[in-house]
């Protein structure tokens, strides 16, 4: 079974790779960071080397194993566009997808010009196929301009994590995007989200007919604000036409 989650818009992770550095303020009280680093030095764990960058080749075929269609996080505790990940691990990992194709992969990354262009050597004037969404990170009108490498990007669903939100986005041009989904940060140093921050998100997405997803106010815990925006949820997901697998749903 893929790892379990209580990360709201997705059913299950997957980390061929863990560990990560930080390029961005998003990145400053990073959880997976925060997590990793609390066992590091204990022998025989998972992350005895604390979130240093390591590569997982045991991992790489589990989700071929995962007979149960999903939604799977692909690298919650790393990124997988990082620049010291060999490409030739990254084409294993898109092989996996790629043929696990009764999963829906949720690929999300901060290094969005390097994402891009190896969606184009991979599959030239193609696209990857509609099961692998491909996203960013915005946390600012700073770094909105991953927005840009995003929809140029040989992608078939396209979405946004505007998580942790840290100020004002302004005005952003969605074309193309399929789903936004907007959180603020948690953990004991958690930086506030002003609520018109989402609000001018969320009224961006209704005018380009963009799928909204409201994950959390954030906090010391994920929970701790709860996840109502103006009084609701809001748990919208892109309308993608799923493929059938018959094998995968005996």
């Amino acid at each position: 079974m893929a790892s379990a989650t209580q990360i709201e818009w997705t059913d299950a992770t997957w980390n061929p790779v863990t560990g990560c550095t930080k390029i961005t303020r998003g990145c400053d009280f990073c959880y997976a960071e925060r997590f990793s680093e609390r066992f590091r030095g204990v022998p025989g764990h998972p992350f005895e080397d604390g979130f240093d960058l390591k590569l997982r080749p045991d991992r790489l075929a589990q989700p071929l194993n995962w007979r149960q269609p999903r939604r799977i996080f692909v690298n919650s505790m790393s990124d997988l566009f990082h620049k010291e990940i060999p490409r030739s691990f990254i084409d294993s990992v898109f092989d996996t997808m790629e043929a696990a194709d009764w999963h829906t992969f949720q690929v999300l990354t901060k290094r969005s010009s390097l994402m891009a262009r190896y969606l184009r050597n991979r599959y030239g004037i193609g696209k990857a196929p509609s099961h692998i969404w491909i996203g960013v990170s915005v946390e600012d009108a700073k770094n909105a301009v991953r927005l840009k490498h995003l929809r140029v990007a040989q992608a078939s669903v396209r979405f946004v994590s505007f998580e942790p939100l840290l100020g004002s986005v302004g005005k952003i041009d969605l074309k193309g995007i399929d789903w936004a989904i907007v959180g603020g940060e948690s953990g004991p140093h958690s930086r506030p989200m002003a609520e018109e921050w989402a609000i001018e998100i969320r009224d961006q997405c209704r005018s380009a007919k963009v799928a909204f997803f409201f994950k959390q106010w954030g906090g010391v815990r994920p929970k701790s604000g709860g996840r109502l925006l103006n009084g609701r949820e809001w748990n919208q997901y892109p309308k993608i036409p799923q493929k059938v697998h018959l094998e995968a749903a005996e």
